[in-house]
């Protein structure tokens, strides 16, 4: 009785303390600069280092805790092989109440994940990487993984239409490059037993030699493409909301004649709600639906895995990873239309102001999602030559391993750090479903669970 008395008090002063410094916040005016080393962990690319530097211009304070504008710029190196180097600028209010979002990022990626396609129907061997890893035979994860250099660019507009109603237009040129793994430099510095040997393909091989990815995309190209859509906006605030909804539907059109290399044409349905169960930012219920389709029979299937926006946000690599269905493996679900979900329940048990900065810690427990709802052809495109008849019964033993696509689901908790509602520091553990069950025969197909360090909030 007298714990449950404890944890009752603690409670109440934590409701207290967020509650009274909420009403007693700082309007923050003029430039904010956050600089920071970029330490930080995901467990799809290791440890990260390098530096952020962030810029908030609140002007004269009268939109805070919105920005008037914003910089960001990055440089960071992971211990898994990636580099990635960003810079975003991001003004409210450019001229005549037009909104401007400009971003260009370099990722280089000496083992991206590449696992297949259509989720599930793509088996994944987690059993043979357990396996490897414990030394009783080579170490198989890269199996699937795939080399990757991408520079992705782009400038946004967003503008009023009516009373939260916005419209969306903007330009996005990328270029990838992809092949499979260095050896020499997958190998570097392992026993001889543990190399990733030189006559073992890897998946992406194998799906070149069996024609699922095509001649033409195998190893990228060159994207140019137009964005279109509508907006329809009532949050709050932008950096943490804790009201509203906030919803957009956009088109992305890559014709050949813009200098794309495999056109395709792609839309993007998104809504997002947010309800306050308390007020004063103290406990907020926040959801995300999101639908993402081709139109026509397919595309590059190095473009399949974006999770795509206009505006302030950046595209989202991998529905898989920190930014789209944290706790699974990133790319682990691609296909030609995809449905991703994620649902928060987000408490800041304590507000106060320090230094002159508002700062919060919030707690959350989250459950995420994703399937794909119209794959990529996976029957034999191969070759009809030479050892036709065993690739052809290697592919159909690979098929077999799959099973049917269904949800791909996760449970999870998180903490952050918040300060002026911008600057946000996430550490958050993401489990699949499909981990929790060991006599499922999809027990580990998404992997067993990831860690995560990294800034902001999903959505």
């Amino acid at each position: 009785m007298k714990t449950s008395r404890t944890v009752l008090t603690a409670l109440a002063l934590a409701f207290c303390l967020t509650a009274g410094a909420q009403r007693n916040q700082i309007i923050k005016t003029g430039w904010n600069i956050g600089p920071l080393p970029a330490i930080a962990y995901d467990a799809d690319k290791g440890f990260q280092f390098g530096a952020i530097l962030q810029l908030y211009n609140y002007g004269d304070g009268s939109s805070y805790p919105n920005y008037k504008s914003k910089w960001y710029l990055e440089s960071s190196f992971f211990t898994k092989g990636s580099q990635l180097y960003t810079i975003m600028y991001d003004n409210m209010d450019l001229f005549n109440g037009i909104r401007m979002s400009a971003a260009a990022t370099a990722s280089i990626d000496k083992a991206m994940d590449f696992y297949g396609f259509n989720g599930y129907e793509s088996f994944y061997d987690y059993g043979r990487i357990a396996a490897g890893s414990s030394g009783e035979s080579f170490l198989f994860s890269p199996f699937y993984k795939i080399a990757r250099t991408q520079i992705l660019s782009k400038i946004d507009f967003t503008g009023e239409l009516a009373e939260n109603l916005k419209w969306e237009l903007g330009y996005h040129a990328s270029y990838f490059k992809i092949g499979s793994i260095n050896r020499e430099s997958i190998n570097k510095g392992k026993d001889e037993s543990q190399f990733f040997p030189e006559d073992q393909p890897t998946l992406y091989d194998l799906y070149k030699k069996w024609g699922l990815i095509g001649e033409g995309e195998a190893e990228g190209g060159f994207v140019s493409a137009l964005r279109f859509g509508l907006q329809y906006d009532t949050r709050d605030k932008e950096g943490a909301p804790t009201r509203g909804i906030w919803a957009d539907a956009h088109m992305i059109v890559a014709p050949k004649f813009l200098g794309t290399k495999n056109p395709y044409n792609r839309y993007s349905l998104t809504w997002r709600q947010y309800f306050p169960l308390i007020d004063n930012n103290i406990l907020t219920l926040a959801y995300r639906l999101n639908y993402q389709g081709i139109i026509g029979k397919n595309a590059p299937f190095y473009i399949l895995p974006y999770q795509t926006f206009i505006g302030e946000s950046s595209d989202k690599d991998g529905f898989g990873g920190y930014r789209t269905v944290r706790g699974i493996l990133r790319d682990r679900v691609s296909g030609l239309d995809t449905f991703c979900y994620n649902a928060e329940l987000r408490w800041r048990f304590v507000q106060f102001q320090l230094w002159r900065q508002n700062i919060s810690f919030g707690l959350s427990v989250f459950s995420d999602g994703t399937m794909v709802t119209r794959g990529r052809k996976m029957n034999y495109a191969g070759p009809t030559g030479g050892d036709y008849l065993q690739e052809m019964m290697e592919h159909l033993s690979y098929r077999k391993q799959g099973a049917d696509e269904t949800i791909h689901a996760t449970v999870g908790a998180g903490l952050r750090f918040i300060m002026n509602e911008n600057f946000i520091v996430a550490f958050e553990y993401g489990t699949p479903f499909s981990h929790l069950n060991k006599n499922s025969s999809r027990y580990n197909q998404d992997g067993n669970g990831a860690f995560y360090i990294n800034l902001g909030y999903l959505f």
